[in-house]
């Protein structure tokens, strides 16, 4: 049974693009426009396996969006991947400290987000 990616982005480009090369490497796929649309489809899921997420997002944003996922021990050690354009030092280590397991900084190459998230998921 392939493994199951949550991609959490408010840019249907960007859900697109990395469903698109999400599914080519065999995984299925569950997209979600922000926080809030991510914990819902989390929730009623058949069960995630890896989350991939952006940071700016309206009605809840990615930080928000780890802490919450973290704070439950169903989730504590879900593989989480920051996928953002804010790139700064501040940014990562707000993402690092809320739980992210890796932090990528768009536009990321294909090939080493799908080396990332394959050692991630083992």
């Amino acid at each position: 049974m392939s493994k199951h990616i949550l991609i959490v982005d408010d840019s249907k480009t960007v859900r697109n693009l990395v469903a698109f090369i999400m599914k080519k490497e065999g995984f299925k796929v569950t997209t979600a426009e922000d926080g809030l649309d991510g914990l819902e489809k989390l929730y009623s899921s058949e069960g995630v396996d890896l989350i991939i997420s952006d940071v700016n997002m309206p009605r809840m944003d990615g930080f928000t969006f780890i802490k919450t996922v973290r704070e439950q021990d169903t989730y504590r050690n879900l593989p989480i991947v920051v996928l953002s354009t804010e790139g700064q030092e501040k940014d990562i280590q707000m993402g690092m400290s809320l739980g992210a397991n890796l932090y990528m900084v768009k536009p990321a190459q294909p090939e080493k987000m799908v080396k990332n998230i394959k050692m991630l998921l083992g």
